[in-house]
């Protein structure tokens, strides 16, 4: 149980990374708020975890203002966010993107984490303890190419997650991020462009454990460092990718 009656809001709850972090997390005893686009996926997650559910926009400020509103009415505090909802581009040389997905990528993946900070980093401020979790990726350290702007997207939040630790050190708010490898995920044909054996295999070639990452695994790197186990930890990005960014 160490998450003991502790409050968390995880973004993107509803499958892959994030459903893990919610099971981690409930497992161990914190009340969780599944937020997830998707609110039939939502609701079925915290209905198997014993959570609450909110169907949310991560790049729409009223819907972090409402996500913000339902937990502190629950609870009366936020002890623990996870900035896990993420999209991609498919792979497409840079010149190619669009400008309409270019700006859904920065919106959903670097804007959300602004938007995530105006409305919970005050109520965390005012009860003198927190933390926020970044789920950025290993592209933001070792960027593949024709993934350009997610690469920029997630070394953007790497960025943010240590700026963020530095300013709310003195308030007690502690500020991590994880970087996973690619995960057997609703996202990974849009990393591979075709998720085919052949596309798979290559993939898997630059992994030296020789796996995909799992949801499990990044429940297992969220629960530590959301937990008081790493109460002297801040401002890490930690790889969790089997070798990939050696």
């Amino acid at each position: 149980m160490r998450l003991q009656d502790k409050t968390a809001i995880v973004t993107g709850g509803a499958s892959g990374f994030g459903a893990g972090i919610v099971a981690a997390f409930a497992r161990e005893g914190a009340k969780v708020i599944v937020a997830d686009r998707n609110g039939d996926g939502a609701a079925d997650v915290a209905a198997a975890h014993g959570g609450i559910a909110a169907t949310m926009d991560v790049a729409r400020d009223a819907d972090w203002a409402a996500v913000t509103a339902q937990a502190m009415d629950a609870w009366g505090r936020i002890d623990i966010l996870v900035n896990n909802a993420g999209i991609t581009h498919l792979p497409t040389p840079m010149e190619d993107v669009s400008e309409e997905e270019f700006d859904r990528v920065l919106s959903v993946n670097a804007k959300s984490v602004y938007l995530s900070a105006r409305h919970v980093v005050p109520a965390m401020k005012a009860a003198r303890r927190g933390a926020i979790l970044n789920v950025a990726s290993t592209a933001g350290v070792s960027p593949r190419p024709r993934l350009n702007w997610y690469n920029a997207s997630k070394g953007w939040m790497i960025t943010a997650t240590k700026a963020m630790a530095v300013e709310l050190a003195p308030a007690g708010v502690r500020v991590n991020a994880i970087n996973p490898v690619a995960g057997d995920t609703p996202l990974l044909a849009s990393f591979l462009g075709e998720d085919t054996p052949k596309m798979r295999a290559k993939f898997l070639s630059t992994i030296p454990l020789g796996r995909f990452s799992t949801p499990e695994d990044m429940g297992h790197a969220a629960l530590y460092l959301c937990s008081d186990e790493a109460s002297m930890v801040t401002g890490v990005a930690m790889e969790v990718d089997g070798g990939r960014c050696i």
